[in-house]
Order: structure tokens, then sequence, then C-alpha cells
């Protein structure tokens, strides 16, 4: 057994450098309108719209004149459009005027399916999206709701050829609903339904009837396994699918009204007719398609098109009125959750976490010197970290109900830390299309020492001062509010003039020496009641204020707590108890003298005290046992405001927070899944625990 460096202990973010990585970063291929990405901010209804139908579907200058009309009627019913397409190799979900009109008029645009994005962006090349692809990058975005004509299917003679559309398959793997009339009915229809039930797609039709519409007939032959009656029922639906985190798909059949349908037999003739001519001159594949709807156009002198954009005009009013019934209905359910338990409305958040929210990389090297330039063997082991988002997942598993507020990208490891963390309130969590969730990379030794830091966590800027100010009916009745160091100055600053103007307790946990400053900008810093700084954070706090700082970080253990206790005093003016962590020293807690001990219950007012400062031993852990280090000292932190909230004395509050430091340490998540309040009560768990130090502080 021997006591980890400071780097492997409870706190490892003094002394190593974390960089932002411009890296690997997708969304420079997505773009989002600001509408778009303002409305699904807010939850406000959004209507996916594909453009294969501006590119390929119709001929200049209908094809334009529909795309706007769709437009306008999704915004008639209240709702925000989103055009899909690609231009110059970007993926657009939602798209300008000219954007619209350059794609109407492009000779050169390509049909760009889920299998053609990678090829197209990286050749910079301009197109249209299909359905699949158009899916894929609505969802991204955080669209509910898709809008189309009709969608691919099995192809005729299907069985033979294995022409299926990944419409199909896209449908199967990507949770968005899809508004369409059916499937075109130049395709099997039947195998189109099976194959869809095989790949888990709910399918309805829309209406009074269960009858599966056939693009411009209302009747297929084949009925759909659920029906909706109304925009309500279909919102219902989809909301249901949502909430099972099914990751597939639903399809809304919408038949064309019979006022517009063209006459089924000359329709179907004309199909026929066009069949048979694509077959003669050898058109396969996603030309087939374009091709029988020119000709059928042709052959039925115009009532085809005429038909076809009858449907996407109903099918676009139908699918605003879902969008708008869809977001009604989940902004219902967000209040009903957040205000009632139980039929009563529960008291505000005792405890608000605002801050960072990560997915986390741990690499371990199996040697004591990484050697960088070269493959180094070792592991890597993904977990869910944010120094606010570990801070509020402690809390909640010690007993208390934090709301976290915060901001991640609206992508798949947005997806993956909502779902890990379903024990927390992430009411506050705002998902932003285009943006990418923040993202840590660890490199550590053997010995479970920090070697490098990649951070990509600029999505963090987004939690602004205007969004945060939303909560401030929580914030006012909450007894304590943590600030983690990734939120921006601004933010805090508000949130410190909120607790200086309503006597609310501030923790501010700092994350790194860069950021550990940036409550001492200002005089926002002689709001806060609470800090948690490592010594090079200390100093980095110190040093703003222009007091004196060393050169060099102590090494001793004397020295440190010299150090210490020194760079405390002048913050302790204002601040009402600091907890520094030293590493493999312990932990050393400063504030008000109070029956031999520091006093950490909130203060209820400002007074002269009498200062301290208490040096509690860290625990032994080895290097074998030591697997994660990224959230050890918010582990600590976490622990010690739980304390703190169940009114624990000083001494057993600090030593919650350094079991569940050793818990974490231990574990393959920043927060250990087996926290719990009896796995850190020091009164629960066997432990031998040395004699805390005493000192005055003149």
């Amino acid at each position: 057994m021997r006591m980890l460096k400071r780097a492997s202990a409870f706190i490892l973010r003094g002394g190593i450098a974390t960089f932002q990585s411009t890296f690997c970063k997708s969304g420079s291929l997505f773009r989002v309108h600001p509408s778009v990405s303002k409305a699904v901010a807010e939850n406000k209804p959004v209507v996916a719209l594909e453009s294969t139908i501006i590119t390929h579907g119709m001929p200049y200058p209908h094809n334009l004149s529909t795309a706007k009309q769709v437009e306008a009627i999704v915004r008639a019913e209240g709702a925000t459009p989103a055009t899909v397409g690609v231009i110059e190799g970007k993926v657009h979900v939602g798209l300008s005027s000219e954007e619209l009109e350059r794609l109407a008029i492009c000779q050169g645009s390509l049909k760009v399916s889920h299998r053609d994005l990678p090829h197209v962006t990286s050749k910079g090349l301009t197109g249209g999206t299909t359905v699949s692809a158009t899916m894929m990058a609505a969802h991204r975005a955080g669209i509910h709701v898709f809008v189309t004509g009709g969608i691919g299917g099995v192809h005729r003679d299907g069985e033979n050829s294995l022409d299926i559309s990944a419409d199909l398959t896209a449908l199967g793997r990507t949770p968005i609903a899809v508004v369409s009339a059916g499937v075109k009915s130049i395709l099997d229809i039947g195998r189109t339904l099976e194959f869809l039930e095989t790949q888990g797609v709910c399918v309805a039709t829309y209406g009074q009837s269960r009858s599966f519409p056939a693009f411009f007939s209302p009747q297929s032959g084949f009925t759909s396994p659920c029906q909706v009656a109304d925009p309500e029922e279909a919102a219902a639906l989809i909301a249901s699918a949502l909430s099972l985190d099914l990751q597939s798909g639903v399809l809304l059949a919408v038949p064309i009204p019979e006022e517009h349908a063209a006459a089924g037999q000359l329709t179907e003739e004309a199909i026929q007719a066009a069949l048979s001519e694509a077959s003669a001159k050898g058109i396969t594949g996603r030309d087939v398609t374009p091709f029988i709807l020119q000709m059928v156009n042709e052959l039925t002198e115009g009532k085809s098109l005429q038909a076809n954009i009858a449907l996407i005009h109903n099918n676009a009013k139908v699918g605003g009125q879902i969008a708008c019934a869809l977001s009604k209905q989940m902004t219902e359910r967000k209040s009903r959750g957040n205000t009632h338990h139980r039929g009563n409305p529960p008291p505000g958040p005792d405890i608000v976490v605002i801050g960072g929210t990560n997915v986390d990389f741990i690499a371990k090297g199996k040697t004591k010197e990484l050697h960088f330039g070269q493959t180094n063997p070792g592991s890597v082991c993904q977990s869910f970290g944010g120094v606010g988002r570990n801070i509020a997942d402690a809390l909640s598993r010690l007993g208390r109900s934090p709301l976290f507020i915060s901001a991640t990208g609206a992508d798949s490891h947005s997806q993956a830390v909502m779902k890990y963390c379903k024990h927390m309130d992430t009411s506050g969590v705002l998902r932003l299309p285009g943006q990418n969730t923040a993202t840590y990379c660890a490199v550590i030794n053997e010995n479970g020492e920090l070697s490098l830091g990649l951070g990509d966590m600029e999505v963090h800027q987004q939690i602004t001062e205007q969004y945060v100010s939303q909560f401030e009916k929580q914030l006012l009745s909450a007894t304590l509010v943590c600030l983690d160091g990734n939120i921006p100055v601004s933010t805090i600053n508000y949130v410190c003039s909120i607790a200086k103007k309503h006597n609310i307790n501030v923790w501010y946990e700092p994350t790194d020496s860069d950021k550990a400053s940036k409550p001492f900008l200002s005089d926002a810093w002689k709001s806060l009641s609470y800090s948690s700084p490592n010594l090079a954070e200390l100093c980095a706090m110190n040093k703003t204020l222009g007091f004196p700082t060393p050169d060099v970080l102590p090494s001793t253990r004397e020295e440190m707590l010299s150090v210490a206790v020194a760079l405390s005093r002048p913050l302790l003016e204002h601040v009402h108890c600091l907890v520094v962590t030293l590493g493999a020293g312990g932990v050393l807690v400063c504030g008000e003298h109070d029956a031999g001990s520091v006093n950490l219950q909130p203060r209820k007012q400002k007074r002269k005290r009498q200062l301290c400062a208490v040096q509690y031993p860290a625990l032994t852990v080895t290097a074998e046992e030591t697997i994660n280090v990224s959230g050890a000292g918010d582990s600590l932190a976490g622990a010690l405001m739980a304390g703190i909230l169940h009114q624990r004395d000083t001494d057993s509050c600090v030593r919650m927070g350094l079991l569940a430091a050793r818990l974490s340490l231990a574990s393959s998540h920043p927060i250990s899944p087996t926290l719990t309040s009896d796995s850190v009560d020091p009164n629960k768990v066997p432990q031998c625990w040395p004699k805390p130090s005493f000192m005055w502080i003149n």
C-alpha cells in the first residue's frame, strides 16, 4: 500500500495542461439555420422537409414554387420549416430563399441518399436529400417530425433483385416521425409493409380508416397495423415512441384528399406503361422513380403532377399540425414532471448545479512512463463526466435532488449521456443542434498519474446568463447553488449577483487553474460561500486579486499546509469556507472556528469570526486499485455538499467526501455507481480514521 502522487489522488486538475481539441468536428459539415436551432432549443414545433422533390421530383419552376408553398403551409400551422439539402459539401438543415432557388435551378444536383453523404460532403458537391438522408440530418438537429410526399420501399420483383430503398432501413434506426402519403404506388406495397415490420417501424394511417394509402390513391388494398384520428393522437403516438427510446421511427401514412386524387385506373395504367418503358430502356436503381413520375405526368396530361403537389401540400398541413401538438404535449409532460409528484407539487430543489457535461475517455497505460509519438500498451474506457454533471450525479446518488443546468449538442453523445443520467433531474440541460457535446480524454500512466488531457468544451459557452435566468425561481428557492468553472464569466457574475441580493450560498468548483480566477475578475467572488480549489487553483485566485503567491508550488506536506493556509487567509475575508485539496496531502478545510473544528454549515449572515484550518489525511489507495482519475475530486465535493445539506458535522462531511473519492478512483465511472449514503457513511464503513490536524489562522 502506498499513497498515490498528487496527480492521481482526489484532484488531478493542477499543473496539467488541457487543450481544446479543434479536430474531428463533424459539425463543420453540418449547418443548422438559426431559426431552426432556436425553435428546437425552445421546444417549439419544427417540421423537416426533404429536397429531392426540388432537385429531381418536379420540373422547374414547379419545384421551386412547390417548395416555397410547402414551407408557407408549415408556417401557417405554427411550425418552423426546415428544408434539408446539401450545398457545396455542407449538410444544411433549414434553407434560405436563395438556397432553395439554387437547388431548384441547379442542373448538376445529385440525389443524395444516406450512403452518398460521405462522398458528396468530401467532394464539396450539391444535391437534394432523399428520405433516408433527410431523416439522419433532421434527427441530428433534434427535429421529431419530417414531412415528405411518399417514401421508398421494396421495388417490384424486389424478392429477386433485392432492390430495397434505404428509406426503410433508415426508418428502422432513426427515431423520427415521417409523415407521407404512404408508399409510392410504383413499389411492392405488401412487401414494403412486411419489411417495415421487420425493422420495428410503427406504421399508422392518419384519419378515420386503417387503409394504407398508395401515394396517388387513398387505398392500396393493404391496411396499417395502427390508426390515429387527429394531430393529438398522432403526437401522443410519437411522444410515446420517443419516451420508450426505441431508436426506430414512426411512419404516419396520410391519404391524399379524395378531391385531388387522380383517377385510380388512369394513374395505374400510366404507371404500368411507364414501368414497361423503363424496363425496355434499361433504367434501374435511383433513376427509376423520377423517370416514371415524369412519364406518368405526361400520360395523365399533368393530372398526376397536380395530385403530387396536392398530396404534398396536405402532408405539410397535417405534419405542421402534428408538430404543434407534439410540442405542446412534450412541454406539458415536462411541466408535469417538474411540478407534480404523486399529485402534489414538490418543493423546489434544495441545490442547483450549473456546469459542464462531458463524455470522458480514460486511457490508462500499462507502463510507468508513456512514450509519445508511438503506440503504448494500455486500456481505454468511456464514461460520462463533466464537473457539474459529476457533482449532480454524486448528489443524486446520496439522497439529494439537484436541478442540473448544462448544455450539450443534439448528437449521439448527448443521447447516451441523457440515457445514463435518468436518475438525475436533467430538465435544465439545453440540447443544441449543430453543437458537439463536450468530450474529454485523459491519458494516465500505470500509477494513475495524469500525463495529458484533451478537451473539446466549446458547448459550455452556451450555458449563458440568458439561459440560466429561465431558472431564477429554482435558484431563489435553493439552499445551495454550485457553479463549475466551465461556464462563462457572465453567467457566474449573474448567479453571484442573485446570491448577494437574496442571501443564497454559492459553491464554486474551479475545474482547473486557468478557470479558477473567473469569479475573481470582479467582485463576484465576494458572494461565494464555498470553494474547493487545489493548491495551483488557490494560487491563481490570489494572483488574480493581486496577492503574493509562491513562484514554485511546495512539495512537502508541511510546506503545502503553510502555503495553503497563507493563501486561504485573504479569501476568507468574504468566502465562508475553503476546502483545499492537497493530493496525497489530503484535504485542508479552512473557515470559521466552531467547537474545535471548522463550521461547514451555511452561514446566516456575515460577521467577524475567528478562523482556523483542519487538515484531514488522505486515504490510502494503491496504483492497482486506481482505474479512473477523472471524478475523484468531484465525488469529494458532491459528498461534502450532501453532508452539509444533511446537516452532518464537519468530520462526517469530510469523511463522506474522502470515501466517495476512493470509490471513484476504483470505478470505471467518474462517479461510482456503487455510491450510496450507506457506502460513504463513516459510521457504517470500517475505516481507521487518522486524527485531523488543527491550526489557527491569524
